[in-house]
């Protein structure tokens, strides 16, 4: 299928439907009708409209557009460099030493990158929480990336470099947000942590937020960082918002997460990241248990992928390793999962939505907006059987199963590609940033920091002397392929 022109009707024909709407309907060999930035008709045998362009879904699945409600944008520029951090790790390249010498245009170069990385991978939504704005030329860098690329963004503006009740208390923050233009394709929030200081000297930054009407995004319960206190504090102000997002949150007592029900704020679930860099357990767990609003999100591609499918399969992963550790401790075996692949599909989708306060997303509903992925791949063995659609897209799909992406009526990606993406020059710009970070900060810090020492360690003595594992050959080889672990 070739791009069609801006707004042609675009008619899915006879694919696997997860409408995701209220009932969860799931309709075979059916059709979805795109006209203008709406979701048209969605059901079987459907007239194309003059001038349509017709998508054979047959063998594939037809799902709303995903959102991701949490990703560091500006960071993408460094794909993969932090692959072996602890999150102790990131805080100190990024908040104490290097994040500091991101230039305007370095964060225009990542968020461009971000955005397509989104739009390839089927997130048809991106909530870009850029805690890297130092300046407001950073952060009209950061809006006119989103801007140029043809997804939907939120820019929830933040900056690590100086405590939130400090700059949101600059004029020029203030006129960033009046004199930047609020759109069905981009909105705001405002993004910063509370660390529990007694006196709350966050409440000003609250309290900004709600005079330009926005909803505040923050990462709370991360080990070593943020936690109870810090809810408490924002709860018994009165400042917590339903349009609130508390990210991770996964340190948390019984106590906040019962005051994070109570004001109808969510959550966002970055099991990736919670597992890998130390925030704590994934918290799926509890935050069912209090009926919390559930959204997903990647955090960052310094470290992580940067597609939900991932984030689908290690929530589920995460979810149901703890119950069956949790059986297993007590001498029980589960027979039945709690978490479904239904559900994180819905958190993937509607989920986001929700948490974003656009009940027009998330959904293939007549009337929603036309925010619409196929996912097919005719060149892969793994694209049938297609028995479990909801199965399918959380442990089988990948980003390059996705065939089609349609946002706000526009084809973004047509036949496994991109429409419209300079990817030339993309790589020009990233270049650009990673050689001014490596000239700025110097070689041997640059390495230093995509390489962090690996901790000392040992084998464990083996009692069974039959073998010659501990031999002075066998140790040595090891010590070549791996760096000598001890004995």
């Amino acid at each position: 299928m070739s791009a069609p022109a801006d707004h042609r009707p675009v008619l899915f024909r006879n694919g696997t439907v997860l409408t995701m709407d209220d009932a969860h309907t799931v309709l075979t060999g059916a059709d979805v009708l795109v006209v203008d930035d709406t979701v048209a008709d969605v059901g079987t045998g459907l007239a194309a409209p003059d001038g349509a362009v017709e998508v054979d879904a047959s063998g594939g699945i037809v799902m709303p557009g995903m959102i991701d409600t949490h990703r560091h944008m500006w960071q993408t520029a460094m794909r993969a460099y932090g692959a072996d951090w602890t999150l102790t790790q990131y805080f100190v390249w990024y908040y104490l030493e290097h994040g500091k010498h991101f230039r305007p245009e370095d964060i225009h170069a990542g968020n461009v990158l971000s955005a397509w990385e989104s739009l390839e991978a089927g997130v048809t939504t991106t909530v870009d929480w850029s805690h890297g704005l130092q300046t407001t030329d950073h952060a009209d860098a950061a809006a006119d990336a989103l801007e140029s690329v043809p997804g939907r963004f939120v820019l929830a503006y933040g900056n690590i470099q100086a405590a939130p009740w400090e700059w949101t208390a600059d004029a020029a923050v203030r006129s960033f947000f009046e004199r930047r233009t609020r759109s069905d394709r981009l909105g705001f929030q405002l993004a910063f942590d509370v660390t529990g200081d007694p006196s709350f000297p966050e409440r000003a930054a609250y309290e900004f937020a709600r005079d330009l009407g926005l909803a505040v995004t923050t990462h709370a319960g991360v080990w070593g960082a943020t936690n109870d206190d810090g809810i408490r504090l924002a709860h018994e102000a009165g400042l917590i918002g339903s349009d609130d997002v508390f990210v991770h949150a996964a340190t948390l007592t019984a106590d906040s997460y019962h005051r994070i029900a109570s004001t109808g704020a969510s959550i966002s679930v970055s099991t990736e990241s919670e597992q890998s860099a130390g925030q704590g357990y994934p918290p799926t767990w509890q935050v069912r248990q209090h009926g919390i609003p559930v959204s997903l999100s990647m955090d960052t591609s310094v470290w992580w992928s940067g597609d939900l499918f991932t984030a689908m399969r290690s929530t589920l992963g995460a979810d149901r390793s703890r119950e069956h550790l949790e059986a297993h401790v007590k001498g029980d075996t589960v027979t039945h999962s709690s978490l479904r692949a239904e559900h994180v599909v819905e958190w993937a989708t509607r989920g986001g939505a929700a948490a974003l306060g656009r009940d027009d997303l998330g959904q293939l509903v007549a009337g929603k907006k036309a925010d619409v992925v196929l996912i097919k791949n005719d060149h892969s063995p793994v694209s049938f059987p297609l028995l479990n659609p909801y199965g399918h897209v959380a442990f089988q799909a990948q980003r390059g199963d996705v065939h089609t992406v349609v946002v706000d009526g526009h084809v973004v990606k047509a036949d496994g590609r991109l429409v419209g993406a300079d990817l030339p020059a993309m790589r020009t710009a990233v270049d650009n940033t990673v050689d001014f970070l490596v000239s700025t900060i110097g070689e041997d810090a640059w390495m230093s920091g995509m390489n962090p020492d690996l901790p000392p360690g040992s084998v464990l003595d083996n009692p069974y002397q039959y073998t010659d594992y501990k031999s002075d050959a066998t140790r040595e080889a090891r010590g070549t392929m791996f760096g000598d672990p001890g004995s």
